[in-house]
C-alpha cells in the first residue's frame, strides 16, 4: 500500500499541499490490491465513465477532480468527529473502464467495487454519469441482498429509455428495481423537480411503492422533516446512497450534465447525507454527474461532491462510535 504523505511524514509534518504528491482522495493510502483491502472501513473508488449520458458529457474527469478538491483530514466541526482519522479509509483507484465500450466499463466497474464488498468494506464511487449506479448497486445487493436505497437527484431515473436506449443515465433505477436489486418499498427519492419523467414513470413507481418526496417537500416540510420521512421508509437492513449533484440549484453545483434550476441548497444536502450516513446500515454509496471545469477546489462542483463524501464518511464514523 502507497502513502502518499510519506515524505512529509519524514520531515515530522502532519500533511501536505493539496496541490502536491500523489493525487488520491484526502492523502489516503493507495492500493490496487484486494488482498490489502482486508480490514479496512471504507475504500474509494474511481468510476470515470459518461458513456451513457444524454445531455453533456464530461463527467468522466470528475474523479480526478474529486480527489483534487478532497480536504486533508480533520474533525467535523459540528459532529466533533475526524473521519478519516477513526475509519480505515484507503483509495482503490479506478475501475479499468474502456472508452467507446460502454458494457466492458460496466463490467469492469461492478467488478472493482464487488472487490471492495467482498473485503467487507464500504465502497464510495466518485462517477461517472448516473448510469454507474447500475454496475454499483448489482455489486453491493450481491453480497446483502436487495436494499434500501436514498437516492437524491433532479430525476427519478426510472425511465425504461431514454432517446429508445437502454442502459441510459435515466434508467438505472428502473433496471436496478426490476432485477431485484433494489427493493421499491425501501426507495425514497429526494429533490425531485423540472420536466422528467412522465406519467408512464410515475405511474411504474406507484404500483411498486416508491416514495417521491419533491423540492416542494424540501421547501415546505424542511430538510430534517424530509430525511426524517426517507429514513423511516428505509427502515433497518442494508442500504445505498446515491447522490446525483443535480439535485443541487446550479448556483451550487454548475457543473452538471442536466442543471435545473431551482434544487436543494450545498447546506441542505450535506446535512442530509452526513444524518442518512449516520442512520441507515449503509452498504455503498455513490456521487454522480459531477462535470468539472477547473482544477481541485476552484471547481465548485467537484468541491461540493468532496464534501458529499467527507459528510458521508462522517455520518459512517458516527455510527460505528454509537454501535
Amino acid at each position: 500500500m502507497i502513502d502518499p504523505l510519506e515524505r512529509w511524514r519524514a520531515l515530522g509534518l502532519p500533511d501536505k499541499p493539496d496541490y502536491a504528491g500523489l493525487l488520491t482522495y484526502a492523502g489516503m493510502p493507495y492500493t490496487q490490491d484486494p488482498a490489502e483491502l482486508r480490514g479496512v472501513d471504507v475504500a474509494i473508488v474511481g468510476a470515470p465513465f459518461d458513456d451513457l449520458v444524454s445531455d453533456r458529457p464530461g463527467a468522466r474527469f470528475a474523479p480526478r477532480a474529486i480527489r483534487a478538491a478532497s480536504c486533508p483530514p480533520g474533525p467535523h466541526l459540528e459532529a466533533k468527529v475526524d473521519a478519516l482519522a477513526e475509519l480505515t479509509v484507503v483509495d482503490f483507484g479506478d475501475a479499468p473502464v474502456v472508452p467507446a465500450a460502454p458494457e466492458a466499463s460496466r463490467r469492469a466497474i461492478e467488478q472493482t467495487v464487488r472487490q471492495v464488498v467482498d473485503a467487507g468494506a464500504v465502497p464510495i464511487v466518485l462517477g461517472g454519469d448516473h448510469s454507474i449506479a447500475e454496475p454499483d448497486i448489482r455489486a453491493c445487493a450481491g453480497r446483502h441482498g436487495p436494499l434500501g436505497l436514498v437516492h437524491f437527484d433532479t430525476h427519478t431515473d426510472t425511465g425504461t429509455e431514454v432517446f429508445g436506449v437502454e442502459p441510459s443515465h435515466g434508467t438505472p433505477m428502473w433496471a436496478l428495481v426490476e432485477a431485484g436489486h433494489v427493493e421499491p418499498s425501501r426507495y425514497v427519492q429526494i429533490g425531485l423537480r423540472g420536466y422528467w419523467p412522465g406519467p408512464a414513470e410515475f405511474a411504474w413507481q406507484a404500483e411498486r411503492g416508491i416514495t417521491s418526496l419533491f423540492m416542494h417537500d424540501v421547501r415546505e416540510l424542511g430538510i430534517d422533516e424530509v430525511v426524517r420521512r426517507a429514513l423511516e421508509v428505509v427502515g433497518p437492513g442494508p442500504a445505498y446512497l446515491s447522490v446525483d449533484v443535480d439535485v443541487l440549484d446550479p448556483a451550487f453545483a454548475p457543473g452538471t450534465g442536466t442543471p435545473e434550476p431551482g434544487g436543494m441548497t450545498s447546506a441542505d444536502l450535506l446535512r442530509a447525507c452526513r444524518r442518512v450516513a449516520e442512520s441507515l446500515e449503509l452498504v455503498g454509496a455513490e456521487v454522480v454527474e459531477v462535470i468539472p471545469t477547473a482544477v481541485g477546489s476552484a471547481d465548485v462542483t467537484a468541491l461540493v461532491a468532496d464534501r458529499v463524501v467527507r459528510e458521508i464518511l462522517t455520518g459512517i464514523a458516527v455510527c460505528r462510535a454509537r454501535n
